[in-house]
């Protein structure tokens, strides 16, 4: 279903399609629905309840705070007619349709989480909501349409997605490894992995699982710059371009291949290292969490070094025969534990200066 009359949406309505764990419910009770879960619910809830009341207040926007991968976390303001925009394009892409049942399982104090609840306003959907659990479909009978997860989420929910629990599966948040991505590629639903940030308010893009580049979301093209990084034209989300720090193979205006974070580049003598192209080639080799970050060196000026997560142990030698000779580690250096952001997210540079 094409949703083209955006213009005539605004953020103050709720479809009359929308359900809460199958009951419909008006704006009005939104308010009492929001003070409860902040006077009585657990946690969750209450980030549930604050969201609601900033939703439905007289402001026309929306305060988010970034996640902090890359940097200090800040807060941005985000328009709450953005936000709609960015919900009608989704149920474009994917083919939601008023009605459609949708399981929440994010934590709403998290730009992904805030959308799951937009989009049910505005598509009309019947959505249950669960405490945001690394294991979300344990307790679950019933199936859904749709669902958001973290990677986490997904490989921890295997068994259920197998019975097809969700008919339709989005995953972000967090880059999906090569192995997980042979696991789900099996399941027999429709999954896709998003590309977006708390900028571009969630996805600005998606691949279907196994495929290798991602499609724009409708209204979204894209570019490269001088760095050959994505540069993010969405002018229903941001007046201005959005320029990224993710180097990408530019296929079209429409379509590109996520290859690395400029931030991570590694200058090996010369030779410039992506260290998640080398991640993705050990991605079934190491069974542990792991990293590869640039370290200096007197020699080469940096040298790629493989960090990983947990107690010492022996990684022999032929584990890196997928990689040419300039991606082996020069070193190996085990981390107790990685520092990560609140959405699990890994920290490189804060989990290296913490040894």
């Amino acid at each position: 279903m094409k949703h083209n009359t955006m213009h005539q949406i605004t953020y103050k309505n709720i479809h009359n399609r929308f359900k809460l764990n199958g009951i419909h419910i008006s704006r009005e009770e939104m308010f009492y629905v929001a003070y409860c879960f902040i006077k009585e619910g657990k946690p969750f809830e209450q980030h549930i309840g604050t969201f609601l009341l900033d939703w439905f207040d007289e402001k026309s926007y929306i305060e988010l705070s970034t996640s902090g991968t890359t940097g200090v976390p800040k807060v941005i303001r985000i328009e709450k007619q953005a936000m709609l925009d960015s919900a009608l394009a989704t149920g474009d892409f994917f083919g939601l349709e008023p009605g459609n049942t949708m399981l929440h399982c994010l934590p709403t104090n998290y730009v992904a989480g805030k959308m799951m609840w937009v989009r049910s306003f505005i598509l009309g959907l019947d959505m249950k909501f669960v405490e945001p659990t690394s294991n979300p479909l344990d307790k679950i009978d019933e199936s859904f349409d749709f669902c958001a997860m973290v990677p986490l989420q997904a490989k921890n929910s295997l068994t259920q997605l197998k019975q097809k629990k969700i008919k339709k599966l989005i995953i972000g948040g967090v880059r999906i490894h090569r192995a997980l991505e042979e696991e789900l590629v099996k399941l027999p639903i429709e999954i896709y992995e998003t590309y977006g940030m708390t900028e571009t308010i969630t996805h600005i893009a998606a691949k279907k699982i196994g495929a290798v580049a991602f499609t724009t979301l409708p209204n979204v093209t894209v570019s490269i710059d001088d760095r050959q990084c994505l540069v993010i034209n969405a002018k229903k989300i941001s007046k201005n371009d959005i320029v990224t720090n993710d180097i990408v193979k530019l296929i079209s205006d429409t379509q590109f291949i996520w290859e690395g974070r400029l931030d991570n580049i590694i200058n090996s003598g010369g030779i410039k290292l992506l260290p998640e192209k080398i991640e993705d080639k050990l991605s079934k080799l190491i069974p542990r969490r792991y990293f590869v970050f640039g370290k200096d060196d007197e020699t080469l000026g940096e040298k790629a070094v493989l960090y990983v997560e947990g107690e010492p142990f022996v990684i022999e030698d032929s584990v890196f025969n997928v990689l040419n000779k300039y991606e082996i580690p020069k070193e190996i250096i085990f981390i107790p534990k990685f520092h990560e952001t609140a959405t699990g997210k890994i920290m490189r540079n804060e989990s290296v200066l913490s040894l």
